[in-house]
């Protein structure tokens, strides 16, 4: 391994070829052993290596080439395109191994069943061989060749154990067809094991097809994201003609001109021109910011109804759209999947039995007498037939599969498995307010008129109707129904409101400053009216002629009618809660108080609330971000468990690993009680998986036989093994009932 050098690479590539944890940490450690490398670490979850090597010394290829030579491989390709190769990629895996699920049921029913009920039909033995050798050495082929590979690793995981189990119960049972004799003449039944074999390559496979369809979705997040830049750009040329220019060509310094309803393609600054821009991505607010010279715009964003002239100033991997995608991309990349604790447990487990069925032969050998050898052959398979996987491997995806199901029928998507096991140790949970605590939508929430006149309200509604500022749309929305008035002179005027002419008289729509300027007076009874609205978290508008204020209308976003139940029910399981916004202080504080949270932060960009995750991670906090916009994906992604609001945007939805479907923040209760339902039965399978073992293999290895001459036949090791089973998918399915 290299020192550490200021001229290091840094690169991410994802690594092929990976089954199980113990993979990721074997792939790591070769890449890390290059010559070159500073350093190195391969995430399973995402399937991605993360590597600082010298440039002048190692590269991607011979980083690939070294890889490739232990069985895996390394994705090199532009990163533009790697998401979807990645996908793809991931389709073709997972549609393969969808087909050998399948294929493995269809031939290993027939085995079951005679196994079963017709052991003594004509040829039943043969019947079961050519049905099982398929499934064994064509469909679970990839079991044994990934063993061979931790084997040479010295090393053990799931596949070991799938390898042994179902290769020695098919040998023992091929030699026991093929030599019957050998056995009656000791005055031993030749049995078979050609179903335990089968059922055991096809439960694996039905495990492996739920995993893989997991992390199967967890590229496209990050697709829809860079989905957010447009793919090219108008850019004024220095003779001022404009030219259509491919963002990957766009420099720091070139002018770009952005029309109505277009996306902003790079980090720029106006240089002439306004409009309103949609930066709900990056501040979580509903309503657009008017941007006018030397203001700053930002990737992503999109443009409303006017248009600007910006020059560019952080292209490419500098843009703050850019920096989201790397931090969500980090954030994810550092999770551990759960099954990784069962491949740990498989590690102790494999050489742990492999040690009893090798001592089991070698003792009856020595101590069996004239049987000593058939007794002792008989003892260590029934050690590694009862020492079957299926219990172990489907002890967490049946409680999850039931668990997941659950959630969806109480509207709450859950996509992994370790945000369920996870919610119920939770101690701090963000809230976002926009959208999350709130409604997300503005709203007239009280108009105070000074004479409630139809001609008036018909001005009104036709200013704002004309008008570009997104709070006019509330007011419209609120008057839908009133009759529209023909106006003339129309005129937005830029941060402060419109105006325009009716019957030679001129009236105004706007904030308290555009009245000043035109010295128009407020009645007593509207000014009282707005001194009381402006101590809420209202947006005050005026409407006047110009004389004096017709109309003072107070806007808000409502409080959601569920939130100060959800608020006061989770402060009830003792977690500490923390509201998040880009609003204002005062807002902030109102909504606050109105519902209970004692903590609130406000102001804060996305960045600072993926810090502050962070910083109570730190403290060993286990910390829930819940969110609706693209702004909270970074505090989303970085958080042990995130979960999104259904009616927020696609990209929290995809980064969060649940989601609310209705908004409905009760559902965050039900999903932390659900979480602790779910992690009790995997807790109870684990324990039934392992009984059988701890019971089963001692009695299997013939403990009970000086005393009683007791010898467990393999065929009752096999039973005992499918009770296991059983009893594991038997308790999952108890989830489905509890409340």
């Amino acid at each position: 391994m290299a020192t550490k050098d200021k001229n290091t690479t840094r690169q991410t590539l994802p690594v092929l070829g990976m089954t199980c944890a113990s993979c990721a940490s074997s792939a790591g450690s070769i890449v890390l052993h290059q010559e070159g490398v500073v350093n190195a670490s391969v995430n399973f979850a995402t399937g991605n290596l993360t590597v600082d090597y010298l440039p002048d010394i190692t590269n991607a290829k011979i980083l690939q080439k070294a890889l490739q030579s232990v069985g895996y491989d390394l994705l090199i390709e532009e990163e533009s395109k790697q998401q979807e190769t990645l996908e793809a990629i991931h389709k073709k895996k997972f549609k393969q191994l969808k087909s050998k699920t399948i294929w493995a049921v269809i031939l290993s029913l027939p085995v079951v069943i005679i196994g079963m009920f017709f052991m003594d039909m004509p040829y039943g033995n043969e019947i079961m061989w050519g049905f099982s050798t398929p499934v064994v050495f064509w469909l679970g082929r990839d079991f044994f060749a990934n063993a061979s590979k931790q084997a040479k690793h010295r090393s053990a995981n799931m596949d070991t154990l799938v390898a042994l189990s179902t290769g020695i119960a098919y040998l023992f049972s091929v030699f026991n067809m093929l030599f019957t004799n050998f056995w009656y003449q000791k005055g031993l039944h030749a049995y078979v094991y050609f179903e335990a074999a089968a059922v055991i390559i096809t439960f694996i496979l039905l495990g492996k097809l739920l995993e893989e369809k997991a992390k199967s979705s967890t590229s496209s997040a990050i697709k829809k994201l860079i989905g957010l830049q447009p793919k090219t750009v108008i850019v004024i040329q220095a003779d001022g003609t404009e030219k259509q220019t491919a963002i990957k060509n766009v420099n720091a310094g070139d002018v770009i001109l952005v029309k109505s309803g277009e996306k902003i393609a790079v980090d720029g600054m106006v240089t002439m021109g306004s409009s309103y821009v949609d930066e709900s991505m990056l501040s979580g607010e509903p309503v657009p910011v008017l941007k006018k010279e030397k203001e700053k715009v930002f990737a992503g964003t999109i443009n409303q109804k006017g248009s600007f002239y910006f020059k560019a100033v952080k292209v490419g991997k500098e843009t703050m759209l850019a920096q989201i995608i790397k931090m969500i991309q980090e954030a994810q990349g550092s999770k551990a999947p759960v099954q990784k604790l069962v491949d740990k447990i498989a590690g102790i487990f494999v050489p742990t039995v492999i040690s009893i069925a090798t001592l089991t032969f070698i003792l009856w050998f020595f101590l069996g007498g004239d049987n000593g050898i058939v007794q002792g052959l008989l003892a260590a398979v029934s050690v590694l037939v009862i020492a079957c996987p299926c219990a172990l491997g489907l002890a967490t995806p049946t409680a999850i599969m039931v668990g997941i199901g659950k959630g969806a029928e109480k509207g709450i998507l859950i996509k992994d498995a370790e945000s369920l096991e996870l919610a119920k140790k939770l101690e701090v949970i963000i809230l976002d307010k926009t959208g999350t605590i709130t409604e997300g939508r503005p709203q007239i929430t009280g108009i105070q008129w000074l004479n409630n006149e139809d001609r008036t309200k018909s001005i009104l509604v036709s200013i704002e109707e004309k008008s570009e500022h997104p709070l006019a749309e509330a007011v419209v929305k609120h008057l839908d129904g009133t009759a529209k008035t023909a106006l003339t002179k129309f005129e937005s005027i830029t941060g402060k409101g419109a105006k325009a002419n009716y019957n030679k008289e001129t009236y105004f729509v706007g904030n308290k400053k555009l009245l000043a300027e035109n010295n128009i007076s407020i009645p007593e009874q509207l000014q009282q009216q707005a001194d009381e609205w402006g101590l809420q978290p209202k947006t005050i508008i005026w409407f006047a002629n110009s004389k004096q204020a017709l109309a003072v209308i107070a806007i808000s976003d409502k409080v959601k009618e569920t939130s100060v139940q959800a608020i006061q029910e989770m402060q009830e399981m003792g977690i500490d809660l923390y509201m998040f916004t880009g609003d204002n202080e005062v807002t902030a504080k109102a909504i606050a108080e109105q519902t209970g949270i004692k903590h609130y932060k406000a102001e804060v960009l996305p960045q600072q609330k993926a810090d502050f995750v962070k910083e109570l991670q730190s403290k060993g906090k286990v910390v829930a971000m819940v969110g609706d916009g693209i702004n909270d994906s970074t505090a989303l992604a970085t958080a042990d468990v995130s979960i999104a609001m259904g009616k927020g945007s696609d990209i929290a939805m995809d980064v969060a690993k649940m989601t609310i479907i209705s908004s409905d923040l009760t559902k965050i209760p039900q999903a932390i009680r659900l979480s602790k339902q779910t992690v009790a039965t995997i807790k109870q399978n684990l324990f039934w998986a392992f009984i059988y073992n701890l019971i089963g293999i001692p009695i299997a290895a013939g403990i009970l036989y000086p005393i009683n001459g007791f010898l467990l036949n393999p065929m009752i090791a096999g039973a005992a093994m499918a009770l296991s089973s059983v009893s594991v998918v038997s308790n999952s399915l108890r989830l489905k009932w509890k409340k």
